[in-house]
C-alpha cells in the first residue's frame, strides 16, 4: 500500500502534511525525500523487512500474527521492534489467524466415580516438570464421509502434543489409544497426573484400568467449567483455526494425514508458542535435554 498519494492529496488541498504523515505513520522527511524522487534509508529497510515478513508469514501458511513473525525474525538475527513489524504487516495487508471458541464433545456420566482436580488451573510451563502432568480432550472434524474425532494428550509443562489418536467414534477406545500413544512415546515415570474434563470416556472404568496399569493418577476438572482444561481447549481452537476450518475434507484419511503433518511437522517442532517465550515445544524441551521417541518410531 503506497501512502504517499494520500499525503500529496492532503498537501494539494492546503491541509497539514504533518498531520497526514502522522495518520499514515510515516516521517515527514521520508515523505519529502519521496516527493523529490529519492527513497530514504528507512524506506529501503522497510521494503526489505516487508519481504522477509511476507516470507515468514507464508512459511506459517498464513497463520502467524505480528508477535510470532517478530520472534521468527529475531531468531534469524533481525532485531527490529515488534511495533515496526506490526506496522509493516498492516501496511502490506498481512494478518494472522485468530482462534475462536468451538462447541464441546463432552458428555458427562452422572453415575461416574468422583475424582479430584489435581491441577487446579495451574497451567504454568516448566522444563523441569516435563512428563509430570498431562491433559487430554476430544474434538471433531467434519468430513464428507462423516465425523472424525481427534483425541489428544498434551504435556502441560512444554505444551507438546505427546500423544494423539483419531477414530470415527467417540468410544473410550479413542482416548485410551491417545493415552497409550503418549505412554509409548514418552515412557513417563509412575505418578504422572493425567487431567481431563468429565466426559464419559475419561470417567469410565476402562480408562481407569489403563491409568492404573501405568501408575497414572487421573484428575478431572469441574463439570461445565471449560477453563479447568484450558490448555487442551486452546490447542483445539488453534488447530481448527490454522488447519481444519481452512478447507473441506473429502475423506477421513486425508484429514488424518493433515493432522499428522500439522502436529508432528509444524505444531510440535516449529510453531512458536507464546507461553514458551516464542519457542516451539520441541525447542523448549531440547533446552531441557528431553528426547522423546519420534512418532515414526512408536510401535
Amino acid at each position: 500500500m503506497n501512502v504517499y498519494p494520500f499525503i500529496e492529496a492532503e498537501q494539494a488541498g492546503s491541509r497539514s502534511v504533518k498531520r497526514a504523515c502522522e495518520l499514515m505513520q510515516v516521517s515527514r522527511s521520508a515523505y519529502y525525500q519521496h516527493s523529490r524522487g529519492r527513497q530514504s534509508e528507512r524506506e529501503r529497510v522497510d521494503l526489505a523487512l516487508t519481504e522477509k515478513i511476507t516470507a515468514v508469514h507464508a512459511a506459517s501458511k498464513g497463520t502467524y500474527g505480528a508477535p510470532r513473525v517478530h520472534a521468527e525474525l529475531a531468531a534469524a538475527g533481525l532485531r527490529h521492534g515488534r511495533k515496526r513489524v506490526a506496522r509493516l504487516m498492516r501496511t502490506a495487508g498481512i494478518v494472522g489467524k485468530c482462534p475462536r471458541r468451538w462447541r464441546t464433545t463432552t458428555v458427562p456420566d452422572p453415575s461416574a466415580e468422583a475424582r479430584p482436580d489435581l491441577v487446579g488451573r495451574d497451567f504454568g510451563t516448566d522444563a523441569a516438570a516435563v512428563d509430570t502432568r498431562w491433559c487430554g480432550d476430544i474434538t471433531y472434524i467434519n468430513t464428507w464421509e462423516g465425523w472424525l474425532y481427534l483425541a489428544t494428550v498434551i504435556d502441560l509443562a512444554s505444551r507438546r502434543v505427546v500423544g494423539w489418536a483419531v477414530a470415527d467414534h467417540l468410544r473410550t477406545d479413542l482416548v485410551d489409544a491417545a493415552l497409550t500413544n503418549a505412554i509409548r512415546r514418552r515412557r513417563p515415570p509412575s505418578g504422572l497426573i493425567f487431567h481431563a474434563d468429565r466426559g464419559c470416556q475419561y470417567t469410565s472404568a476402562q480408562h481407569a484400568r489403563l491409568a492404573k496399569r501405568h501408575g497414572i493418577r487421573l484428575s478431572l476438572g469441574r463439570r461445565g467449567q471449560c477453563w479447568d482444561n484450558a490448555v487442551a481447549e486452546s490447542f483445539f481452537a488453534t488447530i481448527k483455526t490454522e488447519l481444519i476450518h481452512r478447507q473441506p475434507w473429502p475423506t477421513r484419511t486425508a484429514a488424518r494425514q493433515a493432522i499428522f503433518e500439522y502436529v508432528e511437522g509444524w505444531y510440535n517442532t516449529r510453531r512458536r508458542h507464546s507461553s514458551l517465550g516464542y519457542l516451539s515445544p520441541a525447542a523448549y524441551e531440547a533446552n531441557a535435554n528431553i528426547n522423546p521417541l519420534p512418532a515414526s518410531k512408536v510401535a
